[in-house]
């Protein structure tokens, strides 16, 4: 019994002198892989502890980086026996999880554990690893294209950082007055899933006039920037036409981007995981500059106005006529540039002066693409020929501004050989029907003349003959002056209307749902919620935000479930707007909801109104 328990006192003693060492070893682990870390990444540094239980400490800071999560995330054992001879082995693993804040090259440890010292571990952040090795910088760190013009290189604001902005861009830094030039808004991101993007302000275009384009992306591309793959998407596309020489500026304006954010981790049996948590941004494109040059001098002073590009077509159906019979000929410029802007020269001083000619509102049709404005302005002129005979109409000549050539150039539209021949209201016949006097007295009969006679300027009928239409006219004249003020406030008018047309925009919205044409169906809901908003707030449409159309309701005294509805039902529609294909959801809810809440709105203006009205 002895040398049993002897022989057992000796085993313990040979296993407990064959247990390893204790041993700490630090390793810093990356979760992007090869990428150098940059500021605002998680990265990770774990510990190891081998054969000891005691347990390290949470470090209360760690150089370049601030601690977020310290916990025991792993253990392993092992028993070995070789020729009767047992050793066993046992291991801790802790993770320190961090989030990058300063850029640099840095040192961590050594940390001790049950009077166990453990290594030293190196790690670089930022542009200082950027250095080293490929990739973009993250946070707010620019790459050297960005840092070397900081007019160009994109902001970040709030949490925007690296893995998500915006640039501005423009088609050309230098430009002459009225020329068109291309404003985008171009996003870049690496995160996952962006779910929602809306503008909280409107870009401010200083000396520009501005037209806004559709053309914008509908879904995202790939493109290196700084050495980096973004995923891209133009967002906001406008032509802006300057209208004044000198420096002009734009402002990039202030946008709300939701997105996914992974969250990375180490699992010991797993490996590296991730898991995604919601984060919204509010980011701003960078703010612009444009030399604008003023057109060259001397102008032609026929000059039309018009900077572009642009062709001038004649058209007259026929080339006879009758004198005092109106006849119209047309003429259309076609082409890119300020269409709007185009005149045509004064067709009284070139045509002869046997013809008369009036001047009409041009109709512009007008498409903001891609790169420019396109389309064509209809000048329809009516004429009179005054006299019979061969006249010729005269070519018409349109000069204008090629900013790619620099120069003034001309387009012809071609003239007319026209004749015209005697109409039944001609001067000759007009003065062939003139009334002559015949001096022969009439007879007069017996009883005719009375002395009893009244004369008719003394009888009622007369006078009423001057009171009536003095009064017709004075009431037509209240009835003008009346309409006149309640049509001049023109935000006033859209305020009456505005849910006239939010009835036009639904049915477009109903069009596009039976077409199940689900983009042009969301673009159509909120083109009458917004539009319906800014008419009945009387708000321009760069104020139309939710805080400032929320504020608004409140005045108004709108119930708040009503507002609360009206702003949840846009969210809704930017969100789908924006979605993949498999999740824009079933339309007719959004559609009904649409209605309904415009209605609500509707009946609480009414109600706010009824009061007033009573007393």
């Amino acid at each position: 019994m002895k040398k049993r328990n002897i022989l057992l006192l000796l085993m313990l003693v040979i296993t407990g002198m064959s247990v390893w060492g204790a041993a700490v070893h630090l390793s810093v682990h990356n979760p992007r892989g090869r990428r150098a870390i940059g500021v605002g990444d998680l990265f990770y540094i774990s510990y190891e502890v081998q054969n000891t239980d005691a347990a390290p400490e949470k470090p209360a800071s760690v150089p370049g980086a601030k601690v977020m999560y310290f916990d025991r995330t792993g253990q392993s054992s092992s028993f070995t026996s070789v020729n009767g001879k047992t050793t066993q082995s046992f291991s801790y693993t802790y993770t320190l999880t961090l989030r990058a804040e300063k850029e640099g090259n840095f040192t961590f440890g050594p940390v001790a554990v049950g009077g166990t010292k453990s290594n030293t571990v190196n790690y670089s952040i930022g542009a200082a690893a950027a250095a080293q090795q490929p990739g973009a910088p993250s946070g707010n760190a620019r790459t050297p294209a960005d840092r070397h013009d900081s007019s160009t290189g994109p902001k970040f604001i709030g949490k925007g950082d690296g893995n998500l902005f915006l640039k501005a861009e423009v088609s050309s830094s230098s430009a002459y007055e009225q020329q068109a030039l291309v404003y985008t808004v171009k996003l870049y991101t690496t995160y996952d899933a962006i779910k929602f993007i809306g503008a909280t302000s409107a870009p401010k275009f200083e000396g520009f006039v501005v037209e806004e384009s559709k053309d914008i992306s509908t879904s995202l591309n790939y493109e290196t920037y700084g050495g980096k793959t973004y995923a891209t998407a133009i967002i906001a596309r406008y032509i802006i036409f300057p209208q004044m020489k000198g420096e002009l500026k734009v402002l990039g304006n202030t946008y709300t981007v939701s997105v996914d954010e992974r969250e990375y981790y180490h699992d010991p049996f797993w490996g590296n995981m991730s898991v995604a948590k919601p984060l919204q941004l509010n980011v701003t494109p960078n703010d612009l500059k444009i030399n604008v040059k003023p057109l060259p001098t001397p102008q032609p002073a026929n000059f039309s106005g018009g900077v572009g590009q642009f062709k001038i077509e004649s058209s007259l159906p026929a080339q006879t006529f009758l004198s005092n019979q109106a006849a119209s000929i047309v003429y259309t410029v076609s082409g890119t540039g300020n269409l709007k802007y185009v005149k045509l020269p004064d067709l009284n001083a070139l045509y002869p002066s046997q013809l008369e000619v009036y001047s009409p509102t041009p109709e512009v049709n007008a498409n903001v693409g891609k790169s420019n404005v396109s389309g064509t302005a209809r000048f329809d002129y009516s004429f009179m020929p005054l006299e019979a005979g061969t006249f010729r109409i005269p070519d018409v000549e349109l000069v204008y501004f090629n900013p790619a050539s620099g120069r003034y150039e001309t387009s012809t539209a071609r003239g007319y050989e026209i004749s015209v021949g005697k109409g039944t209201g001609s001067a000759k016949s007009q003065t062939r029907g003139m009334m002559s006097f015949n001096p022969k007295l009439l007879p007069v009969e017996q009883g005719q003349l009375s002395q009893e006679h009244v004369p008719y300027v003394r009888t009622l009928l007369y006078w009423l003959l001057y009171i009536v239409p003095v009064l017709i006219l004075l009431g037509a004249v209240i009835y003008y002056r009346a309409y006149i003020k309640a049509n001049a406030d023109l935000l006033a008018v859209k305020s009456r209307k505005a849910n006239k047309m939010a009835r036009m925009r639904l049915r477009k919205a109903a069009t596009c749902m039976k077409r199940n044409e689900a983009d042009r169906f969301y673009d159509e809901m909120l083109a009458a919620l917004w539009g319906y908003l800014g008419d009945k707030l009387k708000m321009p449409t760069s104020e139309l935000t939710r805080e400032n159309v929320s504020g608004k309701l409140e005045e108004a005294a709108i119930p708040a479930d009503v507002v609360s509805r009206m702003i949840a039902l846009l969210d809704e529609c930017e969100f789908a707007k924006y979605a993949p294909a498999a999740q824009k959801g079933n339309m007719q809810p959004v559609y009904d909801e649409g209605v309904e809440v415009i209605n609500s709105l509707e009946e609480s203006f009414k109600q706010k109104k009824t009061p007033a009205n009573e007393k």
